[in-house]
């Protein structure tokens, strides 16, 4: 976790210092575990390779997993589930972890063909695109039309399968109403610094901040 917030820091942090226009993009994951779609998690354990054994299991234990709600205070007669990972289960933060895999692969395919444009950061210019950690995830970018299009169709891709997602959008050092343009393609709500990630502020001041 605590890398997560490094890598996230240094790029704000670098980006303010040396008046870097990056754009950057916070997911999240609506409802997160209440929305997993089962057969794309079935699907990604296959790509990922697991014996084909441990998916049956997995499979059995989503297909006979049961819910009720409470209806004035009374429970209601017990129910089949069909889509979600119920939370304080011990393996429900590993099989949210493969699910959210299957953005890193798509990002990883289009930087990979030049069609996103990743920020560099550093004296190695090492490229940073996705930051992710459990179900905290940032994109960032160059400040272009390009990237923002490829930001939609990924996310719009990962939603569709997925069945997750919310998001913010935010920049350093872009126009303001370039960055009101682009949240408008992106259909989300602007996002400013500073702002929490993992619970801790990202781009603030030390000097102002309270701890």
């Amino acid at each position: 976790m605590l890398h997560s917030v490094l890598v996230v820091s240094e790029v704000i942090d670098e980006a303010k210092r040396m008046k870097k226009p990056i754009i950057f993009f916070k997911v999240d994951f609506e409802k997160a575990y209440d929305s997993v779609s089962w057969e794309y998690l079935l699907y990604m354990l296959e790509r990922l390779g697991f014996n084909p054994k441990w998916i049956g299991w997995i499979r059995e234990c989503l297909n006979t997993a049961r819910l009720s709600v409470l209806v004035n205070s009374s429970p209601t007669d017990e129910f089949p589930m069909g889509r979600g990972l119920r939370q304080g289960d011990p393996l429900a933060p590993f099989l949210f972890t493969i699910v959210a895999e299957g953005l890193s692969g798509l990002m990883r395919e289009v930087v990979k063909h030049k069609r996103f444009n990743s920020v560099k950061v550093g004296h190695n210019q090492v490229e940073v695109s996705l930051v992710q950690y459990a179900d905290d995830t940032m994109f960032f970018g160059e400040a272009s039309l390009q990237n923002v299009f490829m930001i939609k169709s990924l996310i719009r891709c990962f939603e569709v399968v997925s069945g997750l997602i919310k998001s913010k959008f935010g920049s350093i050092c872009v126009d303001q109403a370039l960055v009101e343009d682009f949240a408008h393609l992106l259909n989300c709500t602007l996002l400013s610094l500073p702002f929490p990630y993992l619970g801790l502020p990202i781009g603030a001041n030390p000097r102002t901040v309270v701890t």
